[in-house]
């Protein structure tokens, strides 16, 4: 038996989606090195097939690597991959893959196109909701949380329970080592700021954490904002009149963990997510965290976060006013996050995909 592992994540800009695919490529690889799988799967030829222009590498002991095709994005998706995965199972694991090949299973990470229109310019729109409405026709549709699975079944005309979840996870940050020369650098005392990851991507919504900041009018508690594209897009907008506001850019790994370590709260005002991986991340370090309400963000951080209508400025200002008061994070607020935090790892959801296939081999 041959299985085929859709390989483009390695040749894309590193984002969440590309991050979700490479750790359970990784967590896959280390199950069947280690023969914890089915004899079919153990004994199956496994290989990745990448794009020519593949620059990211994994390191993989029982999984094979090859470049194929000459093409790029969606294209190579479309011919080279599909012709090349021909005759054998194929697994996409970042939201596309080949409408051609008729065994494969698909992770489409959430419903953004469909029910976020407003996110999106109408050429991207297009490609990917017919891109979404052939492959649910044509292969079997994974997502990442049991909002997705009900989005996707909604929007894409499937049945709920046929649609498996494979979780993400925030466990890769945990071997990060934390370089704690950022808060020198920034200017920060530790505790005695907030903290926001994300893109100036419409969903990620921190400009309403950056309003809440405003009217919180405490200078003194920054709120930290990390984003490779934030400084361009703020430029015109802040300057050293916004005291309150601290725009790091873009920030290795690191530093972001040593931000998170020390910060007094994480604040993450998304709109929509498929599953919402930064709160976790923060968990890991013990920062606590204060979300939106998005039904993805509720599922990932269940009673271990503080929640406000991502709509609401006021309400993020309230909240933030109340970690003030409380200040460190408390014995229960730590044993809740450490919950959450055991509630996912690629281990485990790589063991879901690997018995999902076995289970869909033997029918």
């Amino acid at each position: 038996m041959k299985i085929f592992i859709n390989g483009r994540f390695l040749s894309q800009k590193l984002t969440g989606v590309q991050r979700y695919a490479a750790e359970i490529v990784k967590a896959m690889d280390s199950l069947l090195a280690s023969g914890e799988v089915s004899a079919p799967l153990r004994n199956a030829e496994w290989t990745i097939l990448a794009p020519i222009d593949a620059s990211e590498t994994l390191a993989l002991n029982a999984i094979k690597v090859r470049n194929v095709g000459r093409l790029s994005g969606h294209a190579w998706d479309q011919v080279d991959l599909a012709r090349a995965a021909a005759g054998g199972r194929l697994i996409s694991l970042a939201n596309s893959g080949p409408v051609l090949h008729s065994d494969q299973l698909v992770v489409i990470h959430d419903a953004q196109v469909f029910r976020r229109p407003d996110f999106f310019n109408w050429r991207y729109l297009a490609v990917h909701r017919t891109l979404d409405r052939l492959l649910a026709r044509r292969a079997m549709i994974a997502t990442v949380s049991d909002f997705s699975r009900r989005e996707l079944a909604a929007v894409l005309n499937l049945s709920a329970p046929q649609i498996p979840v494979f979780s993400n996870s925030a466990e890769h940050f945990a071997a990060t080592k934390p370089d704690f020369t950022i808060l020198d650098r920034l200017g920060l005392t530790p505790h005695r700021y907030f903290l926001s990851v994300g893109s100036m991507t419409k969903n990620k919504n921190i400009s309403l954490a950056i309003e809440a900041a405003r009217m919180l009018e405490r200078p003194d508690v920054p709120l930290v904002v990390v984003g490779g594209d934030n400084n361009k897009v703020f430029q015109s907008k802040t300057s050293v009149a916004d005291p309150g506001l601290i725009l790091a850019g873009r920030l290795s790994d690191g530093e972001i963990a040593a931000l998170y370590a020390r910060a007094l709260a994480f604040v993450f005002p998304s709109l929509y997510e498929g599953f919402g991986v930064p709160p976790l991340e923060a968990m890991l370090f013990g920062c606590p965290v204060i979300a939106s309400t998005a039904d993805a963000v509720r599922e990932t951080c269940g009673d271990a976060a503080a929640y406000f209508d991502a709509t609401n400025a006021d309400e993020l200002r309230q909240r933030m006013l109340e970690r003030l008061a409380a200040g460190a994070i408390a014995d229960d607020e730590r044993t809740r996050q450490l919950d959450r935090i055991a509630a996912f790892s690629w281990r485990k959801s790589a063991e879901c995909l690997l018995q999902f296939l076995s289970v869909q081999r033997e029918r």
